[in-house]
């Protein structure tokens, strides 16, 4: 995969329409400055959560169409796109199809039906649902209080219960979920097959896979990176991809010392630099490079290939540094992010697992139009791929708006603000968003930032140097994070 820089965002965060962030990358401003696009999958038909409740995988004709594809494709730019494995929503054809016909429908298998995974595991309830044992459910993670079930009434009135390990909403004849597909399906697994035949027709060479980890489940096993059923799922995705070309970049958080990034690492795949947002935040708010420096190391030494970013659509990831960060020093940066605005979510009124603090990254680091550059130009000369989340490009601030519209379980929409076209050319503007588009811009062009460039690193108390290399051309990277200083430099002929 090409390290080149990649924007990300939601087809209509930028005006509207996916076409109007075209018409925003044909801009004399934004000529060469990224080298793919991450289009979040409200691209894909969609109902709940922000498109990751996939109804199905054509194009949302309201807020895209193939034309913006090829015009993007045109420029120069690839694209990634979102396949969801673990779920599809309760508005997917194959779940309305099984509520309209129950056992005549041939879908009846697509989803998990729960009796019959847990049956001589555990007792029926009068409630018509089975009660795992205890001990088949010690290793189980849910997201949501209760068991992870939905009762779908049948046609003759029997009442079914399924696999909804996400989102749930029951309103008879109409169910918003999200529905938990069964792998040991066949026709799960065509559909598998039609997906990535449908995304790489949309001309994408790079597939985030979302929520992977949570597809395999046995009895008595662990129902999130259940293993081996989490890697031969990936082995099987992976030989369906390779006729397409397609990249496959699985998606999962873990704290660093479970080692799960070694993993994927190991068996050959891309994975995501979730370690990254945190290690940049701690090192400019506490002066040090130690801990930053060690990983872009480890990186380096273990050959560990990855998609690095400071936001995203989700939130900054910061129990996932347990393991690289003393505990203490984790607590105290999500309660300085938290001091500053963000949000952190309750899980059933367990905070402290959840992995996320909610903000952006510019309110994160105090609105500090330095300290976001510095941590611009980090991002930029870490190992791996760059992902820009569009709103830390234009030096987005919290939406508390946006949060309290959306309601109860709104708090992802403090960083997902949806920018007019206005509000874009006003930013372009400014000197933040200036500075950043040109540091993009060099990652992206100046030819030291090859995939075969050596990279070398040193770390001091305060002091970071990355330096990479290749033809000739030298690009060095030197931060002062006590006096809250950087420089970029480049030379050719070294």
């Amino acid at each position: 995969m090409k390290n080149k820089p990649m924007l990300n965002a939601y087809p209509d965060s930028m005006g509207g329409r996916l076409a109007d962030i075209v018409s925003m990358l044909k801009r004399e401003e934004l000529k060469n400055v990224f080298g793919s696009f991450y289009i979040l999958p409200s691209i894909y038909h969609s109902d709940l959560d922000r498109g990751f409740s996939v109804i199905d995988y054509d194009i949302n004709e309201a807020l895209a169409d193939k034309k913006d594809l090829e015009e993007i494709k045109k420029l120069g730019i690839d694209l990634k796109l979102d396949f969801v494995l673990n779920h599809a929503s309760a508005m997917s054809p194959q779940f309305v199809d099984l509520v309209n016909k129950g056992e005549k429908s041939e879908y009846k298998d697509f989803f998990i039906n729960w009796n019959d995974f847990w049956q001589g595991y555990g007792s029926m309830t009068e409630a018509g649902y089975i009660e795992p044992a205890p001990r088949y459910m010690k290793n189980m993670f849910f997201r949501k209080p209760g068991l992870p079930i939905l009762m779908v009434r049948f046609p003759d009135g029997k009442k079914v219960p399924y696999w909804n390990t996400f989102y749930q909403e029951e309103h008879y004849p109409q169910y918003l979920g999200q529905m938990d597909l069964n792998i040991k399906s066949a026709k799960v697994w065509d559909f598998y097959e039609e997906t990535l035949k449908k995304i790489s027709s949309y001309g994408a060479g790079i597939v985030r896979l979302d929520a992977f980890a949570y597809a395999p489940k046995e009895p008595g096993e662990k129902n999130f990176l259940n293993e081996p059923g989490t890697w031969e799922l990936l082995g099987r995705i992976r030989e369906m991809a390779e006729p397409y070309h397609l990249t496959l970049l699985p998606e999962i958080h873990a704290a660093y010392e479970e080692q799960i990034y070694k993993k994927l690492s190991d068996k050959g795949y891309m994975t995501y630099d979730f370690f990254l947002p945190g290690l940049i935040i701690d090192a400019i708010e506490n002066k040090r490079s130690c801990y930053l420096s060690a990983w872009a190391k480890e990186m380096l030494e273990s050959g560990i290939a990855v998609v690095n970013m400071l936001g995203c659509h989700d939130g900054i990831p910061l129990l996932d540094l347990k393991g690289i960060l003393p505990e203490q020093d984790i607590e105290n940066l999500i309660a300085l992010i938290v001091a500053r605005g963000g949000l952190v979510k309750n899980l059933h009124g367990q905070t402290n697992i959840y992995y996320q603090v909610n903000a952006t990254y510019y309110s994160a680091l105090g609105e500090s139009e330095q300290k976001l550059l510095m941590a611009r130009a980090i991002q930029l000369f870490m190992p791996g791929k760059p992902q820009i989340w569009y709103l830390d490009l234009f030096a987005g601030k919290n939406d508390y708006e946006a949060v309290k519209k959306a309601g109860a379980s709104g708090h992802k929409e403090i960083n997902r603000t949806n920018l007019t076209v206005a509000e874009m050319e006003a930013a372009l503007d400014r000197e933040v968003v200036r500075k950043q588009i040109e540091m993009i811009r060099f990652r992206n062009t100046y030819q030291a930032f090859d995939e075969r460039a050596k990279i070398s690193i040193e770390g001091g108390e305060g002091i970071l140097r990355i330096v990479w290399s290749c033809d000739g051309f030298e690009a060095e990277l030197a931060v002062d994070f006590v006096k809250g200083e950087y420089k970029i430099s480049s030379a050719e002929n070294k």
